[in-house]
């Protein structure tokens, strides 16, 4: 080590976000966004968009897949655990879901993802104290997320 650099401690971080800023929102459009995709890609009107909207779509299952991944690994305690066991297998439904939403237009698998997701919300915000609410998105694919009352 050279004479002008001090030997510095090493230190450890709690999580990738010390700001505590989690929210399944972004995973929720995520899922929304793969039920417009394939409900666009099953009317193919235009067949110049097909690439388009399956990259769309692909790349928004990957994005319900790390949010998920993101609050599952960071902000899930030992607690949450204890309280929820169903915590772990709803997030590796998540991740299969999200993956046979990749690998197919299948509808019915998106909206199973949007509502594997939705539930996962609930218990998020469960965990807050937060109370929730389901309501219809205000856009298409008209389907129902979980929102904090706020």
């Amino acid at each position: 080590m050279s004479r002008f650099f001090k030997k510095l401690p090493v230190v450890y971080a709690h999580c990738d976000i010390p700001c505590g800023i989690y929210d399944p929102h972004r995973a929720q459009l995520a899922a929304l966004t793969v039920i417009r995709m394939a409900d666009l890609l099953k009317e193919k009107k235009d067949t110049h968009n097909i690439v388009r909207l399956t990259a769309v779509k692909e790349e928004h299952a990957e994005i319900c897949k790390q949010e998920i991944r993101i609050i599952w690994g960071d902000y899930f305690k030992a607690e949450h655990f204890v309280k929820y066991p169903e915590i772990d297998k709803l997030s590796h439904e998540i991740m299969q879901l999200s993956s046979k939403t990749r690998q197919s237009t299948d509808k019915e698998a998106a909206v199973e993802l949007l509502r594997a997701v939705s539930r996962f919300a609930e218990i998020f915000w469960e965990t807050k104290g937060v109370k929730t609410k389901r309501t219809k998105a205000p856009y298409e694919p008209m389907e129902e997320i979980v929102v904090p009352e706020l």
